[in-house]
């Protein structure tokens, strides 16, 4: 059944990533992703607004888009976790290879910056 649900994400590049304040208001934010057994994974800034909404509540949902965040597919629920970026170096290498170069200028940016990373991990 999982699989089925995440057929739709086989091709894409973005996922749009919605989730909740503590209103129940939901955010949306397209972002990079890989599928690795049944599970999405996106790396994002540990700082982020989505981190903190995510430590609030890890009910979110999920759909394939492009980079505008506008749905090429159906949104489903799932349930997110946090995973220190350092636990899960293994993300960020199957990025660089789904995403090549604009992924390394990107990275190069945030080691300037002194970026610090998390990995959101989505189960549906």
């Amino acid at each position: 059944m999982t699989e089925d649900r995440l057929a739709q994400f086989s091709v894409q590049h973005y996922v749009n990533l919605e989730t909740y304040r503590k209103s129940g208001q939901g955010i949306r934010t397209p972002l990079w992703f890989i599928e690795q057994q049944g599970v999405l994974y996106m790396r994002t800034p540990a700082q982020s607004a989505k981190v903190k909404r995510i430590r609030n509540n890890p009910h979110v949902r999920i759909v394939p888009s492009d980079m505008r965040g506008n749905a090429k597919g159906v949104w489903i629920d799932g349930e997110a976790t946090l995973i220190e970026a350092a636990e899960a170096e293994w993300v960020n290498g199957l990025v660089k290879r789904k995403y090549g170069l604009l992924k390394r200028l990107i990275d190069l940016r945030s080691r300037f910056k002194g970026t610090e990373y998390v990995v959101i991990a989505v189960h549906v």
